[in-house]
């Protein structure tokens, strides 16, 4: 309980307080912009956190994931844009309400659901991580070799797109990791003579460039239509009797989100997918389904927060980004001098709670917050992108300077901005790169550690029950999408 006590001081404060509301507004904003993500805005946050402590930068981040998550369903409700991959999902219902004349009744529901969700979620987070980190403490090394196998794995497997090109994209991400001199022999690898890249390819910068960037070119080369802007009703209207007479959807679409959320690499897009596929299979009018029906808009709405809450857990517990926020949160814990992993229960208990109160702080203000930007959206979404993206490149420019104070971090933001500008005009998703370059090094670190301790014998990965059990996890996973190639072709 004194853990607890010590938790809420550290985030009831001021400085802090001010901070997640800040976070939360900037969150709300980028959101709703069409062409701007929840990561970008995370990406975009980096630079300013290096001058904060660790209990307001990560608050910060959680509830700038938070309140984007949700905001990204206004455009996709009002023009059928979404704002972030999440909301694709649901967003020919919600457009299709909004159509209807009902655009405050079919973001209502999105607030509401993403607020209950992302509750549960914190919630989940908050039981299992603990008891989870406790079993992690007698893991070796070749059990997190099969943790990060089994990360990069799922990233590849589970990402938009065809397996082939996930995979292609958790390649490039491996091989950029082992860039720079090896840890074991001390022999640099695909430096090119390079000095600067003798320390490897600096993780932020790349981050920026793979996500921000390609926004950024997206929207220059697309033609911008006139926005007219929509009219607003009570959005609390009928909220109450809607959510009450779904609550089946709200619990289950939070449960399925909470569950893919903790997966390696799965994230709020794949929960809001498999939740609203599992919302019109057990409904009992799918045929409604894309015409502006409630169903699918409040499982899925509540899948997104729910899985943004949960992909703390194998974050924290493990060191093993849940999905690209998280990836980039693991960055910021080791600029701050915290190891993610089981240690950071024993040694740091009460910053690891605080977290976890700031991300219940940042969901409870979806409700008035949410409320205020739905109200606002009719002029957010009017502004031109010649107006934002200047600063958003500016922001990129300054974050990948800063990381190292040399203009060698902003070539690598620039050629990664391109790299993943190319990767999605050929559909190739860029999560799983990003997943490569954080956990290379640790796939590598384990593998080499456990082969000393073995002298090169490989059955060390088989020889202990979780390891074994982890490495047919592994297995299982790179086989189904075999099996479902051979089930279609007969």
């Amino acid at each position: 309980m004194s853990i607890l006590t010590e938790a809420l001081a550290l985030v009831l404060q001021a400085d802090v307080l001010i901070t997640v509301i800040l976070a939360s507004l900037l969150g709300l904003t980028i959101g709703a912009i069409p062409g701007l993500t929840a990561v970008m805005g995370v990406a975009l946050l980096i630079p300013i956190t290096f001058f904060m402590d660790p209990v307001p930068a990560i608050s910060a981040i959680a509830a700038l994931a938070a309140m984007a998550i949700f905001a990204g369903d206004i455009p996709g409700a009002l023009l059928r844009i979404p704002g972030t991959p999440a909301s694709a999902a649901y967003v020919q219902d919600a457009h299709a309400m909004a159509k209807q004349g009902q655009p405050e009744r079919a973001l209502g529901l999105s607030m509401a659901a993403a607020c209950v969700g992302g509750v549960i979620g914190v919630i989940l987070l908050m039981v299992a991580a603990p008891l989870l980190a406790k079993f992690a403490t007698n893991f070796s090394s070749v059990e997190y070799f099969w943790l990060a196998l089994l990360g990069l794995s799922c990233a590849a497997i589970v990402s938009t797109g065809a397996p082939l090109k996930g995979v292609l994209s958790l390649l490039f991400g491996l091989w950029v990791a082992s860039i720079g001199i090896d840890e074991v022999a001390g022999q640099p690898r695909f430096t090119f003579g390079s000095t600067e890249l003798m320390g490897g390819v600096s993780f932020i910068p790349a981050m920026i460039g793979m996500f921000a960037i390609p926004e950024i070119l997206r929207n220059i080369t697309q033609t911008q239509t006139k926005i007219t802007p929509p009219t607003m009703g009570p959005v609390f209207r009928g909220l109450g009797t809607t959510l009450a007479r779904r609550r089946t959807n709200l619990l289950r679409g939070s449960l399925t989100g909470s569950m893919i959320g903790a997966l390696p690499g799965a994230g709020a897009d794949i929960a809001a997918w498999v939740a609203y596929a599992v919302a019109k299979r057990r409904s009992k009018t799918p045929e409604k389904f894309g015409e502006g029906h409630d169903e699918g808009i409040i499982e899925a709405g509540a899948a997104n927060n729910g899985a943004l809450s949960s992909a703390w857990v194998p974050t924290l517990v493990f060191g093993i980004p849940g999905d690209s926020i998280t990836a980039i949160v693991i960055g910021v814990l080791y600029l701050k001098g915290l190891e993610p992993g089981p240690i950071i229960f024993t040694k740091t208990p009460e910053l690891v709670y605080a977290i976890f109160i700031a991300f219940f702080l940042a969901n409870l203000l979806l409700i008035p917050f949410g409320w205020l930007i739905i109200r606002a959206s009719r002029h957010l979404l009017t502004i031109k992108a010649a107006y934002y993206l200047p600063v958003v490149f500016a922001c990129c420019i300054v974050g990948s300077f800063a990381i190292n104070n040399t203009a060698f971090g902003v070539v690598v933001m620039l050629l990664f901005g391109l790299i993943g500008w190319l990767f999605e005009e050929n559909g190739i998703p860029v999560a799983p790169a990003i997943l490569g370059i954080v956990l290379g090094g640790m796939l590598e670190f384990n593998f080499v550690t456990s082969m000393l301790k073995s002298d090169g014998d490989l059955l060390i990965f088989v020889s202990r029950p979780i390891a074994t059990a982890l490495g047919l996890t592994v297995l299982a996973v790179w086989i189904w999408p075999l099996v479902k190639l051979v089930r279609i072709r007969t």
